[in-house]
């Protein structure tokens, strides 16, 4: 049987469990694209928020020991002794790579090649992948889990051969482009596929966990999951490491055996994505107003903390922010149902709900 043959086979009987999280997936998504009038202020917030997040979570899974916070001083050019360069060079990589998907995944193509380049950009600044970088492994390596402590606790499963490698590479690519251009299957269970067969293969020499996290990024914008640069799966992923490594074997033991079962790894890949749309659709919610304003609409919204009533011009004289800003601030607090006018004219005032 051929390679094409066992993705497509994988794909044949997919339990009523598995469709049920796809659909409320894409009830989610529905409601994001109805309701996604975020301002562009806020939206590029979020996602400068995201890449930090995304970058330190995706490293860390890797066995990277920056926080969050170290990330973001990397990003701003502050040095940080205590870590080791390849730590640094790593997250550097990362963070630009996921940078390019997030602004550029329109003209950004599925293939082959990209996939080639982003591992070289990946790995750009890491001196001592500098002679793989963007080549495909020509020695053998392991799936190991990594601990918090950054070791080794266990090979997870042997890899594709790094002789057979670039056939193997080059069917899966081909199987998922000629997937998505047919609509053969519906887009989650594309990519869920792809990655589970990516990672057994292991294409590369290191950095196919990392790679396959920005590639998930890409081919989700690309099928029209537009909050992926707004809401962290990769930070979902490490919140859930084990389970991660525990779906992954589940399943890719039982490749290349007559009996394959791609169920465990579909089961957790579509809960994290499930968790990142709840997420998304919670982000336009209300309740998380404060991420939705820009910084000066924030600074109206805590002066209502401080008061019972107000008008229009006692928050300009208290925020010293202008008029036609604290107008568009009061027109999205009423829009969110945070605050409720009250009287007309002259006599208008506001009240926090």
């Amino acid at each position: 049987m051929t390679k094409n043959n066992k993705l497509d086979q994988r794909l044949q009987q997919i339990p009523a469990e598995i469709w049920s999280k796809i659909t409320k997936i894409d009830e989610l998504k529905g409601q994001w694209v109805a309701g996604a009038r975020l301002s562009p202020q806020v939206l590029g917030r979020l996602k400068r928020s995201v890449l930090i997040t995304s970058t330190g979570a995706s490293t860390r899974i890797e066995g990277s020991r920056l926080s969050d916070e170290d990330v973001e001083k990397l990003m701003r050019s502050i040095d940080i002794q205590k870590f080791t360069n390849r730590d640094k060079q790593e997250v550097k990589g990362y963070f630009e790579l996921l940078e390019n998907v997030f602004n550029s995944w329109r003209s950004l193509k599925f293939s082959e090649s990209t996939i080639k380049h982003f591992h070289k950009e990946l790995l750009k600044y890491v001196k001592k992948d500098e002679l793989h970088r963007g080549e495909y492994k020509k020695t053998e390596n392991k799936v190991e889990m990594i601990d918090a402590a950054g070791k080794s606790i266990g090979v997870l499963f042997d890899t594709t051969p790094a002789y057979l490698t670039p056939k193997e590479t080059q069917e899966l690519v081909e199987w998922t482009q000629q997937s998505f251009a047919e609509k053969k299957y519906h887009p989650f269970l594309i990519v869920g596929n792809f990655l589970v067969e990516f990672l057994q293969i292991h294409p590369f020499q290191d950095g196919n966990g990392r790679l396959s996290r920005v590639l998930t990024n890409l081919l989700l914008l690309k099928e029209g999951y537009l909050y992926m640069p707004y809401i962290s799966h990769e930070k979902l992923i490490e919140d859930n490491k084990p389970n991660y490594y525990m779906a992954l074997r589940r399943s890719q033991k039982t490749f290349k055996t007559n009996r394959e079962n791609i169920i465990p790894w579909l089961d957790f890949f579509l809960t994290i994505f499930f968790k990142q749309s709840q997420m998304a659709v919670e982000l336009l919610s209300k309740e998380n107003i404060e991420k939705l304003l820009s910084k000066k609409q924030l600074a109206v919204w805590q002066y209502f903390q401080e008061i019972e009533e107000t008008t229009t011009g006692e928050i300009i004289k208290k925020t010293k922010i202008v008029r036609p800003t604290v107008k568009q601030a009061l027109d999205r607090l009423l829009r969110f149902k945070k605050v409720e006018r009250i009287g007309l004219g002259r006599s208008t005032r506001y009240r926090k709900l």
